[in-house]
């Protein structure tokens, strides 16, 4: 916002009208007039323009006194400026691809349709932690580092497909992929959302010795066992009836999901459709909230030159106007 830095200097206007009636006086006294026995013969004679311009040359030396004073207030512009310190969260997201996340028990499609849609929703609330994401069935593959580019991420989680991976559940291996990522972040809070409808069947790495590793380093687990309750539809490829649907019984170790959760610290959850998914990654969402610190300041810039130039534009432009056709005399 324009401000004055020294406004005090205001209190010099109050020449102005001592100025200005002096003036008055002299003009109404005739001081430096030209006395005629008769003017009859100048009635009628219109005033020339340089009588008239003679006329303001006064109230352009008050202009300039009065710019000149408001240049001596300093005149400033602020310019507001906010400095953000933040201690952003590293957050790496482990999404199961298997075959029975095909499973249509999650509206308006299949659970990884849904998975993929939320995790969309969540990355597209951060704003200053970096994010990760690791996708796994029966191997887990790091699909995109961590980053703060969520632009790049989104699509990447878009290109998420299944049947691309060897089929299986490899929670313990998944879990290493992103510890492996996560080893040699600088982040003060450093956090694996964990998102499976299944039983860890595959892999080298048990989950709940991944478990151990993440609470060595620091990480916090957050489980998410994804699946209805009882029995799901899922498509399979019949070779006589094509694509047909079969029942499968819903799987999730859930008591090995909470021990993993809560040997780090985290929390398990279970989502049964897409709005207790949502609710979910909200509340994750507000657990590893980022810190954020703002310095506010603001940056003043001198305009008194401004002033001072057209101030000193008037004064030589009346001063030279007084040697020329607009002197006065006498």
């Amino acid at each position: 916002m324009p401000h004055f830095a020294d406004p005090w200097f205001f209190l010099l206007l109050v020449l102005i009208p001592v100025l200005i009636r002096r003036h008055v006086l002299r003009v109404r006294r005739g001081e430096g007039s030209l006395r005629f026995a008769s003017t009859v013969s100048l009635e009628g004679v219109p005033v020339p323009w340089t009588v008239r311009f003679h006329q303001a040359l006064p109230g352009m030396s008050l202009i300039a006194l009065a710019l000149c004073i408001a240049a001596m207030a300093r005149p400033q512009k602020g310019i507001e400026e906010e400095e953000i310190l933040t201690e952003g969260v590293d957050i790496i997201l482990a999404l199961d691809a298997s075959g029975s996340m095909a499973a249509e028990d999650f509206m308006p499609r299949n659970r990884l349709f849904v998975a993929k849609l939320v995790v969309r929703q969540f990355v597209e609330g951060l704003r200053h932690d970096r994010v990760g994401l690791v996708v796994f069935a029966g191997k887990a593959y790091t699909r995109c580092p961590l980053t703060l580019d969520y632009g790049v991420l989104l699509n990447v989680v878009d290109e998420i497909d299944l049947g691309t991976i060897e089929d299986g559940t490899a929670i313990g291996n998944a879990l290493a992929t992103c510890l492996n990522r996560l080893r040699e972040s600088k982040a003060k809070s450093k956090v694996i959302i964990l998102v499976t409808d299944g039983i860890n069947n595959r892999g080298e790495i048990q989950p709940l010795d991944a478990a151990a590793m993440a609470q060595a380093l620091g990480v916090k687990i957050y489980t998410v066992g994804i699946g209805s309750q009882g029995m799901a539809r899922v498509p399979v490829q019949d070779p006589n009836y094509g694509r047909v649907y079969v029942d499968m019984r819903v799987e999730i170790d859930e008591a090995s999901l909470t021990r993993i959760a809560e040997t780090t610290g985290g929390l398990y959850y279970r989502a049964t459709d897409k709005p207790s998914l949502e609710k979910i990654f909200q509340d994750i969402g507000r657990l590893e909230k980022t810190k954020i610190e703002v310095k506010a300041y603001t940056r003043y810039e001198e305009h008194f030159a401004d002033f001072l130039a057209f101030a000193m534009m008037l004064v030589l432009v009346s001063t030279v106007a007084g040697f020329t056709r607009f002197a006065k005399i006498p």
